[in-house]
């Protein structure tokens, strides 16, 4: 691997490059991929945070690489989430290059990031409502307002459709719907190379975080499991993630996660099922499953808060607990315990 401070390149299947774009939180990267195209120019797939490091790290690849930001032909996001999305804006700036993701992800990034905005007030109200005190929904909210200028500038979008196929990098590419980390999540199957690009579903050190959010899927969970039984019967023999390095036991890989969240889930009802726990919120369950540890950094605390409630509702669908209200506070309660009127 080539060492080109603060970003790592590495070459694969001869031609492509994998960049690790440096991040400012504990991830501490993000992958990119730059696929040359038969025809001339690259495409590349999520370049990544927009910080004056990542940004000077590409300067340093594509100095390293002979590649001008104008030989970039197109760019394609995966999801929305910032470390993926955030420097699309800039590079079509830079590159005239069109920006690729599906409508879903693009909703996502307007309804956070976009001039109406609104998804960010929906969320801490959300964490309000189950039992975050007031001064850690707050900082939430200030952590959430820090990332618009790691977005923008906001790109001009052309749309994906989920399924259909794709050519980029000299590939017929299918597209495959992948929800539960984040709505219209797209991974690019090529059934010859048997190569995938897998954004963030399906990484090999890292269990996704699977969030509720507020009026996407009422199951966020349900959903990512599903895609993960999907995704475990593809050919695999190289995949390439979003974060970690790229690696070859897929399928394994996507039954550990359905693994770890089945424990998760019976680890929440063994909580409720414990005699002095008659009554819990969503955010006492959140730190007894994360501990307390994520109240000093509201980044990951959301993470958490989030993944728990997906996991609750979840638990809520599947009859193993209800939801109750009392005094206007929700709790969650054993299924077999349930007492007073059901809220979910």
């Amino acid at each position: 691997m080539d060492n080109i401070k603060p970003l790592q390149v590495k070459t694969w299947n001869e031609n492509w490059l994998q960049v690790k774009v440096p991040l400012p939180f504990s991830l501490r990267y993000v992958n990119s991929y730059v696929l040359p195209e038969p025809t001339g120019g690259y495409t590349v797939v999520d370049p990544g945070l927009h910080t004056p490091e990542a940004v000077t790290a590409w300067e340093a690849v594509f100095r390293h690489a002979g590649i001008a930001f104008t030989d970039i032909v197109r760019i394609i996001v995966t999801h929305q989430h910032p470390d993926h999305y955030g420097l699309a804006g800039l590079f079509q700036e830079r590159s005239g290059a069109q920006v690729w993701m599906t409508e879903a992800s693009h909703r996502y990034a307007i309804r956070m990031w976009g001039e109406h905005r609104e998804l960010g007030d929906k969320l801490t109200a959300q964490f309000s409502a189950h039992g975050m005190p007031a001064g850690l929904v707050e900082g939430i909210a200030d952590n959430l307002d820090s990332f618009l200028a790691s977005v923008s500038p906001q790109p001009t979008v052309t749309y994906m459709k989920p399924g259909e196929p794709i050519a980029f990098g000299g590939i017929a590419w299918q597209s495959i719907d992948a929800p539960g980390h984040a709505l219209g999540q797209l991974l690019f199957y090529d059934p010859i190379s048997q190569s995938i690009l897998c954004g963030d579903q399906v990484m090999p050190d890292i269990t996704p975080n699977v969030s509720l959010v507020p009026d996407e899927l009422d199951d966020p969970l349900d959903a990512f499991m599903q895609s993960l039984e999907e995704l475990s019967v593809l050919n695999v023999s190289r995949a390439f993630p979003g974060h970690r390095n790229p690696f070859t036991s897929f399928s394994e890989r996507c039954l550990e996660l359905k693994r770890h969240h089945a424990q998760r889930l019976d680890a929440i009802v063994e909580l409720l099922e414990e005699p002095q726990r008659q009554l819990a919120t969503g955010f006492e369950l959140c730190e007894l499953l994360f501990g307390t540890r994520h109240r000093e950094n509201k980044h990951n605390l959301r993470f958490a808060m989030a993944e728990t409630l997906a996991h609750l509702v979840h638990l809520v669908k599947r009859g193993r607990i209800a939801q109750v209200e009392r005094d206007g506070q929700l709790f969650f309660v054993k299924a077999d315990r349930q007492g007073g009127s059901a809220a979910y």
